[in-house]
């Protein structure tokens, strides 16, 4: 099955690498069909070491390799990374900005953007969304890279990356499942939710692994954009959110955890 799927192309690898990352959070969605009820530090232990794989997946996966790619050396080296990750926080924030969305688990009265009508269900879904950009995009650019055959970047590095993206959307899917489950609407209905959040990855995948496979001297740039753009939604959401219940040591241990099973898994596979 491995050297089948060495032997697509990248943007299918990008779609079945983005659809596997779907996958799992639909898989945490479905944790509803089993307890409407959200426990509260183990939720929080699974947002700590989410934001471990993120930060680690942003430099491991991302941001060293851009900064290999470079072709430069001393302080030059540093531009394509420095341009492309503060553009992919640029970004975020202007998603941030210009779309009404909410967090899961805070109350309708935090939501955040322009003012809006629109349901607390449609607004948790666009939040959780656009926390998906960047790991879907990250997916489909690790694959473009590999298909360029330059030394930095190995079909197992872009596997390790879609494990780990995909090992931290499963409480995605269940942190915002479960609170809607809890507020009465029907497990299905909460589920549908849940999973809808991450339909963009294999998108974002795709169009990824295209751009930076068509314009290879992007390939810095797209890299660290993605890096970016995670460690945006990992300081403006994830570790906010995992300490906001009082569950502090408890989410900062786990987003060590997270990390070093990020590194393993991208130094193994690599």
């Amino acid at each position: 099955m491995l050297t089948h799927f060495a032997g697509l192309n990248p943007v299918h690898q990008a779609l079945l690498a983005g659809l596997f990352t779907w996958g799992l959070t639909a898989l945490g969605a479905g944790g509803v069909f089993l307890s409407r009820e959200m426990n509260r530090r183990r939720l929080d232990a699974m947002l700590g070491f989410a934001a471990g794989v993120m930060i680690a997946a942003s430099f491991w996966s991302l941001l060293l390799p851009a900064l290999e790619l470079s072709g430069s050396t001393g302080p030059q080296a540093c531009i394509p990374a420095a341009v492309g990750f503060l553009a992919g926080g640029v970004f975020l924030r202007g998603l941030d900005t210009l779309l009404p969305h909410l967090h899961p688990g805070y109350p309708l009265r935090e939501a955040e953007g322009p003012s809006s009508s629109l349901r607390r269900t449609t607004l948790l879904v666009i939040a959780i969304t656009m926390h998906n950009i960047p790991e879907g995009l990250a997916v489909g650019v690790t694959f473009g890279a590999v298909a360029t055959g330059l030394p930095h970047e190995t079909l197992g590095a872009a596997i390790a990356l879609t494990v780990g993206i995909g090992l931290q959307n499963f409480p995605e899917g269940f942190a915002v499942s479960a609170p809607l489950a809890g507020e009465g609407y029907s497990r299905i209905r909460s589920f549908w939710y849940g999973q809808l959040s991450a339909v963009v990855e294999p998108v974002a995948a795709v169009l990824g692994a295209a751009v930076v496979f068509i314009v290879q001297p992007l390939l810095p740039y797209a890299l660290a954009f993605a890096a970016g753009a995670m460690i945006f939604v990992v300081g403006e959401e994830v570790i906010p959110e995992s300490q906001r219940h009082g569950n502090t040591d408890l989410a900062t241990m786990s987003l060590l955890v997270g990390f070093v099973t990020m590194m393993v898994l991208d130094v193994t596979f690599s």
